[in-house]
């Protein structure tokens, strides 16, 4: 992971903990207040979105203690690998795409960060500026050129 990243789970998990947990918490003492918690729709939705709320903290704070950190100064920009930034053409209909190719728990896509645990990363691993990868996909098989490799 990137220390950018580490740091985006590190805020996401500080906001959880002092800004949702608390709200959650007022949430179900005030539906508590009302009186029968049997008959209680407020009480039930708000004790579910603590247990979402929970689960979310036990989750970031397991991915942070085992996270490791990627030196970005120490990549190569030769081949297509983890953190590089990838400019692709689709050789079918020329279009081009750019992503970063990141781990599993960055991958968000409208940040154009794709894992590498996806078939696109997996057929672009190791590819250089130039070279041509046909990969199977859901639609089938495309074929991509790498048209710019980055850090």
């Amino acid at each position: 992971m990137t220390k950018e990243g580490q740091q985006k789970k590190l805020d996401e998990l500080n906001h959880l903990e002092n800004v949702e947990r608390p709200r959650i918490i007022q949430q179900i003492a005030e539906a508590r207040d009302k009186g029968d918690l049997s008959e209680n729709a407020e009480y039930d939705a708000a004790k579910e979105e603590q247990g979402m709320i929970e689960s979310k903290i036990a989750e970031l704070k397991s991915m942070l203690a085992n996270v490791r950190i990627i030196d970005e100064s120490k990549i190569k920009s030769d081949s297509v690998q983890l953190l590089t930034t990838v400019t692709i053409r689709n050789t079918k209909n020329q279009q081009q795409m750019t992503y970063t190719i990141v781990s599993e728990n960055e991958a968000n896509l409208k940040e154009h960060k794709l894992s590498i645990t996806t078939p696109v990363a997996k057929g672009l691993l190791g590819k250089k500026k130039g070279e041509k990868a046909v990969i199977k996909l859901p639609v089938g098989e495309q074929e991509f050129e790498v048209v710019d490799i980055t850090v």
